[in-house]
């Protein structure tokens, strides 16, 4: 099995230390091998930034055309010390493939450029429009990657569905589908006081005590009640600071740092104005900055949903749970366009962790799963 096109493209990919935004190389050895299949293929570069477009059909009535996303960057290694095999080695070993991006996600990103141009090999005049787009900015600010090129892509591309390469699964290959994702904001609440030393409170104000029951409420607070396909509105602190760090300074100001993950039961104005009134209430002085890094997104198309359980059922015999867990994925810049997002990769256990691994007969079976996909979708 290690012999075989996709896991052998799949090692290739890994032993590119591609730590996000650099992309080593992945994208030129993938639009090659593109190109030679006849795909017509665009690289951007934005900054330090390096991104793929490639595609291969054309839109006309009544055809259907697919997207599929991915990222060729990945996170750091951490303690190579720590690592069983060298984190860009693409050992396997025991029937895994070892390596930092094994999982998330450049075996799913070698399993649907290979599927891809399958499909075309076996189908040069197919109908409808087929396409990929990599960035490698994904793992870290996601600026200059999918969120910039999809509006120069939308320009001149339309697409129905797209399927983003994310490790989906949870415990065995296609077992979970992402349909889905909350929002995301974040906020910085500045709580405002007066410093003074710390001997003398009565003449100065702690922001630290004033904001005492203002995050206590925060804790239990109920933003929404969520519906049938997202949890509710979370709320986390995940950093809270005051403006010195002087022993004997009462501090002018309480700095707390929190995100929403939210569902669509909100907005992100129904959310900013719920934060406000809690202030208010409390009677504080505040500030606040905002930052959305992504909207809610869902998907009830039953269309790309069929096929997905149909292709996976023919393949790994596996009943699919669709739902909306987890984090963001560049799937939030897709959606907005008026495109069906899924999210559809391998398991996703060993993640971003020492000893990132992937079973290597699941890399076989995720091509076949994406090029049966592709095949129901577009033939």
């Amino acid at each position: 099995m290690s012999e075989t096109p996709v896991i052998k493209l799949s090692q290739e990919l890994i032993r590119q230390d591609s730590i996000t935004p650099d992309d080593k190389g992945c994208q030129q050895l993938l639009a090659s091998l593109l190109t030679a299949a006849g795909f017509q293929v665009e690289h951007k570069r934005f900054g330090k930034v390096d991104n793929l477009f490639a595609y291969h059909g054309k839109d006309s009535k009544n055809t259907t055309s697919l997207l599929f996303v991915g990222h060729t960057d990945v996170v750091p290694t951490g303690n190579l010390a720590a690592w069983k095999h060298l984190p860009f080695s693409a050992t396997i070993e025991d029937g895994y493939l070892y390596g930092r991006g094994a999982a998330d996600m450049k075996s799913a990103v070698a399993a649907f450029t290979l599927a891809m141009i399958n499909f075309v090999n076996n189908n040069p005049n197919h109908q409808g429009k087929i396409a990929l787009m990599l960035t490698s900015d994904e793992e870290g600010v996601a600026v200059d990657g999918v969120q910039r090129m999809m509006p120069y892509i939308a320009d001149k591309h339309s697409f129905d569905y797209c399927i983003v390469g994310e490790p989906s699964s949870s415990e065995r290959l296609g077992d979970v589908v992402r349909i889905g994702r909350r929002g995301s904001l974040h906020v910085d609440i500045t709580i405002h006081g007066k410093q003074g030393h710390i001997a003398y409170p009565k003449s100065a104000c702690n922001p630290v005590f004033l904001a005492a029951n203002f995050i206590h409420s925060l804790s239990n607070f109920s933003w929404d009640e969520g519906n049938a396909d997202f949890p509710p509105t979370s709320f986390q602190i995940s950093a809270v600071k005051t403006s010195t760090a002087t022993a004997n300074i009462i501090p002018a100001d309480l700095n707390i740092q929190a995100n929403f993950r939210y569902s669509p039961e909100s907005s992100e104005s129904s959310l900013k104005l719920q934060m406000v009134q809690l202030l208010k209430h409390y009677n504080l002085n505040y500030s606040l900055e905002w930052n959305l890094s992504g909207r809610p997104f869902y998907c009830n198309n039953e269309i790309l949903k069929s096929a997905i359980q149909q292709s996976i059922t023919d393949v790994s015999h596996e009943k699919v749970t669709f739902n909306t867990a987890g984090g963001t994925s560049d799937g939030r810049f897709v959606a907005p366009f008026g495109i069906e997002v899924v999210e559809l990769g391998v398991v996703n256990k060993t993640i971003h962790q020492v000893d990132e691994k992937v079973l290597v007969a699941d890399v076989i079976k995720l091509q076949k799963i994406y090029l049966k996909v592709i095949d129901v979708l577009l033939r």
